[in-house]
């Protein structure tokens, strides 16, 4: 199955000013997901990568400090990846997919809560199937920290990201 980038969002949310949340989207990435023989979930595999240039917050300004050295540096480097390495049923179709997140050059490991939200043959005869994703992740953990205390006390960006998938796959024939 590959993800359809065209149907698909990486997004992400991030505490502003400790009241208020950032959202935003990478709008360049691409991935896969293969099943285990017969179907079996255990042995299937998720593998993906974001083009971090490809940010956008509806915010220019922030956008660039974001591809900046101060936070992502993406001439250093550029992408993100995810590479699972577990996939578990946690009951009513729901999954726990764990794997290792690399960010700013760091890899860790994460486990991204996933839920399949549908599947049918769209009207070109494609396979597709849906799924929905979520996991929380500490910045800090991934040499992300850049950030300015505030005078009223507190700091300017929160260092938990919530990271939000929406995937629609397409079975390829192979």
């Amino acid at each position: 199955w590959s993800i359809d980038p065209q149907h698909s969002e990486v997004g992400f949310e991030v505490a502003h000013m400790m009241f208020a949340k950032v959202r935003g989207r990478f709008d360049d990435f691409a991935g896969k997901i293969t099943l285990g023989a017969e179907g079996a979930i255990e042995d299937s595999r998720v593998d993906a990568e974001v083009q971090i240039a490809s940010i956008d917050t509806g915010q220019a300004q922030r956008d660039e400090h974001l591809r900046s050295p101060d936070f992502f540096d993406v001439e250093s480097f550029p992408t993100l990846t995810f590479a699972s390495t577990s996939v578990q049923p946690t009951g009513d179709g729901d999954l726990r997919v764990t794997g290792n997140l690399t960010i700013h050059g760091v890899t860790r490991e994460v486990e991204l809560m996933v839920s399949q939200t549908g599947s049918g043959v769209d009207p070109w005869g494609n396979e597709r199937a849906g799924f929905t994703g979520e996991t929380v992740i500490d910045r800090r953990n991934f040499d992300l920290t850049w950030n300015q205390a505030l005078e009223t006390g507190g700091i300017l960006v929160g260092n938990d990201v919530k990271i939000r998938l929406e995937i629609q796959a397409i079975l390829q024939n192979v």
